[in-house]
C-alpha cells in the first residue's frame, strides 16, 4: 500500500463523502524539508463530521486521523475541509 492509499485509509475514520488527494511532492524536490523524507499533499475532504465546526477544529480532526503519518510520511499537508452542504454551493 502506498502513502496516498494509507492516508485515505486513515481518513476513513472521518466517514468522508469525498476525498481528493493530490501528491505534489515532485514540485518540491530539492526543498530543504524534502531531504528528511515525507511528501507534500493537497487534500480536499468532505464529511458530515465537520458540521458546526470551525476550520481549525476540522484540521485538527484530519491531523488526529492521520496520527503518526505526520511524523514521517507527510512533510506538508494543505487541507480544505467541507461539509456536503458547503461543497454544493
Amino acid at each position: 500500500m502506498n502513502i496516498a492509499e494509507r492516508i485515505e485509509q486513515k481518513l476513513a475514520a472521518l466517514t468522508p463523502a469525498r476525498i481528493d488527494l493530490h501528491d505534489e511532492s515532485s514540485a518540491h524536490a530539492g526543498h530543504a524539508g524534502a531531504a528528511h523524507g515525507g511528501g507534500h499533499y493537497r487534500l480536499t475532504i468532505v464529511s458530515n463530521q465537520f458540521a458546526g465546526k470551525p476550520t481549525q477544529v476540522r484540521h485538527r480532526m484530519v491531523y488526529s486521523a492521520l496520527g503518526d503519518m505526520l511524523q514521517r510520511e507527510i512533510h506538508a499537508l494543505s487541507i480544505k475541509a467541507y461539509t456536503p452542504d458547503e461543497i454544493k454551493t
